[in-house]
């Protein structure tokens, strides 16, 4: 167990962070108390390496219905720091229930999301005079291209799960019972297989390398996998290889990071 406040239920086990958020009676509505431990959260889930995947969810019946309306929260989703996509671990959004709003925008930030089929998702906010925020102009017209995300953020209508899947805003739609499970499932996936550096790596060309141009990219792959080569995981992922056997990573991602803030076109490689 990481931390816990009446609004955040952190728990750790098997490598794996399961954040939920926890305000049932108001649908999980944001609130800024929440905000801060969610943000305290992720920063402790970014810099220990004993935690290996995450994974957002609410408490039933919703993920998130949005900010709650009886606080000043503005701009909510966007003041979580670090925001999921910036995490260097798969952050997974088991989105459970109703995620509008904030809540949805919440979700847009996960690297994978798995949704239940019968739940309302929408970005409302220009119905209610205001702009929706949380990142979600840059987030969503990458996840579903311009056509759809000017549908959803225009109209402000809501939608169901199955066309979020059939959009592509999310990986797999489920019933409600079988979000979270699913989720789980998958980030014990990534914590049992995949190497945390380079899977931390490929996170962040990810997002990133959409701005990029295809040269760029390519350096950086190429400079990246040179890196990664050099570190503790690169070598047991060549004795893996040679012996015939399953790799046991043990590499660091809070030790073994480049010097790539983000704010740079290429990070600083050793």
């Amino acid at each position: 167990m990481l931390d816990m406040s009446s609004e955040l239920l952190v728990d750790v086990s098997a490598g794996i962070a399961v954040l939920t958020l926890n305000r049932p009676a108001q649908q999980n509505a944001f609130t800024p108390a929440m905000t801060e431990a969610l943000s305290a959260a992720l920063r402790r889930c970014d810099t220990e390496d004993a935690i290996r995947a995450v994974v957002i969810t609410g408490t039933p019946p919703a993920f998130c219905a949005g900010a709650d309306l009886s606080h000043r929260v503005g701009e909510v989703s966007a003041t979580i720091d670090p925001a999921p996509w910036r995490v260097r671990k798969p952050v997974i959004a088991a989105v459970n229930g109703h995620a509008v709003g904030i809540g949805l925008a919440l979700a847009l930030q996960c690297d994978l999301r798995y949704v239940a089929r019968d739940a309302v998702y929408g970005l409302s906010q220009v119905r209610r005079g205001v702009l929706a925020d949380g990142y979600a102009h840059w987030t969503l017209p990458r996840l579903v291209g311009m056509a759809n995300a000017a549908d959803i953020m225009l109209t402000g209508r809501t939608f169901d799960g199955d066309e979020a899947k059939s959009m592509g805003l999310a990986n797999s739609c489920l019933e409600a019972a079988e979000v979270l499970p699913t989720a789980i499932s998958v980030a014990h996936d990534l914590v049992n297989g995949s190497a945390p550096l380079t899977v931390g790596l490929s996170k962040r060309l990810l997002w990133e390398g959409l701005g990029m141009s295809p040269d760029m990219v390519g350096r950086l792959e190429t400079d990246l996998n040179a890196h990664a080569a050099k570190s503790i995981d690169g070598d047991e992922a060549m004795a893996a290889f040679r012996e015939r056997r399953q790799p046991n990573w043990t590499g660091s991602i809070s030790s073994e990071w480049p010097a790539w803030d983000g704010g740079a076109e290429r990070p600083v490689l050793d």
